[in-house]
């Protein structure tokens, strides 16, 4: 075990570790899978405008990309007895559900978008420090596979909501869905409470440690601040092709129901059983998705899965039916699965294990943009053309120029080498020559010993550099 970090370098994935530090995100998405289901139909019971019906459910949208950012920073920062991830989830968790076990009982507008104001703001505080706890508990070499079961628990999660929501309204009402949604998020947070442990950092290691470790210590915390022209090259890429990806992905799950009832003269509920393999069988593939990104590189999975996405969107521009689009859903399910499983460690790759929080939180501040503005681009765009063939239009143009940002991203991946940097941007070579692949390396940050084939250290987890020799 790691003195500085508290990480262990395993050769196989963690699994028990990945499930239970999954619970944090498979409470967030049961209840955010309850709150879309069921808030919208209480809002109706007071206005009659699905415009500010979608303003008001857009809250959170503007709060994700405004706060979690921010609190992703903060949590970066932070430094407890409990670590500094876990104390916004054990404050926050209880507050969220307390307020959702409210929001059916609201007698007024006024009074129900106070109590989701409030709900949605808390939720923005938690989300990413709760995100960030994969990234900093597993080691790299095995972030995708670990976000692969990270994303399974949140699609059982919506899952539960589905379709235990559905039977829990048909029994109670309206409000025993929130009831309980509360009370699974309050056992959520307990199995995180008592089985999951971050590992120590600066500020956690006790006086007696030497000097020389302290010295070890800020070493890394300074060489994970800036990042150098072509990583932060690569970051903009990387974060523009998921607006694109999320812009387009936003736009389908928004839409399709119109889709479906107008072009297909289904019923919304078929439509949204439609819409629901999609759903499962990205939830299926979510752990292959995140094996094959590992073996064969979390690039060329996206990549891969951009391009299946819009070879599986075309059809649908021309012509639609039901067994056709069910049949085209289940492969775009998989191919979403490529796409959506790989991204995130590609953004932890970058930051480092000390900016982890605040570069999650540039994930969200994009995908949550795209979700701001998706919606009604494409709406003007029908609009203009008057049919809803052209959703899929809009979609695939999205793919491309997503896989357009993503084809020049040159950083991301565990084991990459930038054969092409010449050290023209810091008088050095970022990574290692291909010769110096097969010695042993000891990091300059904190003099841990490392083999030849390891690029990130396993004492502190920084990366491999030219000077780490």
């Amino acid at each position: 075990m790691s003195k500085l970090l508290g990480t262990v370098v395993t050769e196989r994935l963690d699994v028990k570790t990945t499930i239970l530090l999954s619970f944090g995100f498979f409470g967030s998405s049961l209840v955010w899978s309850i709150y879309n289901a069921y808030v919208p139909i209480l809002l109706a019971g007071f206005v009659d405008s699905s415009f500010w019906i979608g303003m008001i459910m857009s809250v959170d949208n503007f709060f994700g990309v405004i706060f979690q950012p921010l609190f992703g920073k903060l949590s970066d920062n932070t430094r407890t007895r409990y670590g500094r991830r876990l104390p916004y989830l054990f404050i926050c968790m209880p507050i969220c559900a307390l307020l959702f076990v409210f929001v059916p009982y609201m007698p007024s507008l006024w009074s129900m978008m106070l109590v989701v104001i409030l709900f949605t703001f808390t939720m923005s505080i938690w989300r990413t420090p709760a995100v960030s706890l994969m990234p900093d508990l597993i080691p790299g070499k095995f972030q995708s596979q670990a976000n692969g079961i990270v994303n399974l628990m949140g699609g059982i999660a919506a899952i539960i909501a589905f379709a235990g929501g559905g039977a829990l309204y048909g029994l109670g009402g309206i409000s025993l869905p929130f009831l309980v949604g509360a009370i699974l998020l309050i056992g959520a947070m307990a199995v995180v409470f008592f089985f999951v442990r971050e590992p120590k950092l600066p500020d956690d290691i006790e006086t007696t440690e030497s000097d020389s470790e302290f010295n070890a210590i800020k070493n890394i915390r300074k060489s994970n601040v800036k990042l150098d022209k072509k990583e932060k090259k690569s970051l903009i890429l990387i974060l523009c092709a998921i607006f694109f990806w999320f812009a387009g992905y936003n736009a389908v799950e928004t839409f399709f129901s119109l889709y479906a009832t107008t072009t297909m003269g289904v019923t919304a509920g078929q439509a949204s059983m439609m819409l629901s393999v999609f759903a499962l069988f990205f939830v299926g593939f979510a752990i292959p998705a995140g094996i094959i990104g590992a073996k064969f590189g979390r690039r060329k999975t996206i990549l891969i899965g951009l391009v299946g996405m819009t070879a599986l969107f075309t059809p649908l521009m021309f012509q639609s039916s039901p067994l056709l689009v069910g049949g085209l859903l289940m492969g775009a399910g998989m191919f979403w699965s490529c796409v959506n499983i790989n991204s995130l460690p590609m953004i932890v790759r970058i930051s480092g294990p000390m900016k982890v929080g605040v570069f999650i939180g540039y994930y969200y501040l994009f995908s949550f943009s795209s979700q701001l503005v998706t919606t009604p681009i494409y709406g003007f765009i029908h609009d203009l053309v008057g049919n809803y063939y052209s959703l899929f239009v809009y979609a695939a143009i999205t793919f491309v120029l997503a896989f357009i940002c993503l084809f020049f991203v040159k950083h991301g991946e565990e084991n990459s080498v930038s054969s092409s940097d010449d050290g023209s941007n810091s008088g050095e070579k970022d990574e290692p020559n291909a010769s110096d692949l097969n010695t042993n390396w000891g990091c300059s940050y904190c003099d841990s010993e490392n083999s030849g084939d390891d690029f990130e250290c396993g004492g502190c987890g920084s990366r491999r550099k030219a000077h780490d020799q």
